[in-house]
């Protein structure tokens, strides 16, 4: 009997051991705050912070779920954030940096990594995620991010205060995280220029300053019926194309920007922003606010020609355009464009259909 005591307490204490061991245990020989970089719960963050030593800052901010904003000025483009929060979820540690390559690292990263700082909402009551008191925000992560690892396979990582550098990976994917972490603002953006449904539109104003007689007004007399109005000399046109106008109008339910040039040389830009304006669409929404954008023709590639063999004076791709209320200058397609960039014509029994 004694004897099984003693076998029992043995076994009692081992377990406890184990236990302790487990507990303390990270999946590798490397401390887990060293290279705790991965969120647990991405639901309950409120805001990231990035930067680099260049003085690039993002603050991405959550208003809402699904909803954040940029440096608290533009509405953030939903995927980027979606994709951050993801990446930063699914953050996994492959190993620690090469204790012969660590110094170099960290020297290179004290130049071009970017500072990450995240954001929760936690309670200072949590008891096991069912009671829970006093809700606050906390910075709960501090670390930056680096380059890539030279198999592009990886990115380094680096806990804020500590000295040991980390290779990090996403399970599954094949690729390096950095780019996800830019400081560069226009990168988080969202690029809407129009997001409005039939019954969410007043009134679209579309003004061909070089040819007047193309300009034209639709307005929403209501239950979807609009009155087509001729600009140049302020006439109603009766005689229309019903189903033409509902797909002009569907055309505002999703129309972005490609890409911002707010950068170009202040020459150029002020020398293209001086000339007519190609078209203007101003669209009214049933609250009241308007929108407008103007657009302006973008020289094409040297030696475009049409079919004939004509030179193309204009880019039949692109053209640029000013948005936001005149503060952003941007590229748009003629792709996305073309179904909302219709002459009066359109809608009768005129033609042509299309303005180039």
């Amino acid at each position: 009997m004694k004897k099984n005591k003693v076998i029992f307490l043995v076994v009692i204490v081992l377990s406890l051991i184990a236990l302790i061991l487990w507990l303390t245990q990270s999946s590798s020989t490397f401390q887990r705050e060293l290279c705790d970089f991965a969120v647990d719960d991405t639901s309950n963050v409120t805001k990231i912070f990035l930067s680099d030593k260049n003085n690039n800052t993002v603050k991405l901010v959550k208003k809402a779920p699904g909803n954040w904003t940029v440096n608290d000025k533009y509405q953030a483009q939903k995927l980027s954030v979606e994709m951050l929060l993801k990446t930063m979820l699914d953050l996994a540690v492959s190993q620690p940096v090469a204790n012969a390559a660590q110094d170099n690292i960290i020297r290179e990263m004290a130049v071009n990594a970017v500072k990450v700082e995240v954001y929760q909402r936690v309670y200072r009551i949590d008891l096991f995620n069912k009671i829970r008191m006093f809700p606050h925000e906390k910075r709960t992560k501090v670390y930056y991010v680096g380059g890539a690892t030279q198999n592009n396979l990886g990115s380094y990582m680096l806990m804020e205060k500590s000295t040991r550098a980390f290779i990090t990976y996403i399970p599954g994917f094949r690729g390096f995280v950095s780019p996800r972490y830019s400081p560069i603002e226009k990168y988080w953006r969202d690029y809407t220029v129009f997001k409005k449904t039939i019954p969410e539109i007043a009134a679209v104003r579309v003004e061909v300053p070089l040819t007047p007689d193309l300009s034209y007004e639709l307005r929403n007399d209501g239950k979807n019926f609009f009155t087509l109005i001729s600009i140049d000399d302020n006439r109603i046109i009766a005689d229309y194309d019903t189903l033409r106008v509902l797909n002009f109008l569907s055309g505002f339910r999703n129309l972005n920007f490609e890409t911002l040039i707010n950068d170009m040389d202040r020459r150029r830009k002020d020398s293209i922003l001086a000339s007519p304006p190609f078209i203007v669409i101003t669209l009214t929404d049933t609250s009241g606010v308007q929108k407008t954008i103007r657009t302006w023709h973008k020289q094409g590639p040297e030696g475009q020609t049409d079919p004939m063999g004509n030179i193309l004076p204009y880019d039949l791709d692109r053209l640029y355009a000013l948005v936001n209320d005149g503060q952003d200058f941007t590229l748009i397609q003629y792709f996305t464009f073309d179904k909302v960039l219709r002459p009066k014509t359109f809608f009768t029994k005129e033609a042509p259909g299309e303005i180039r």
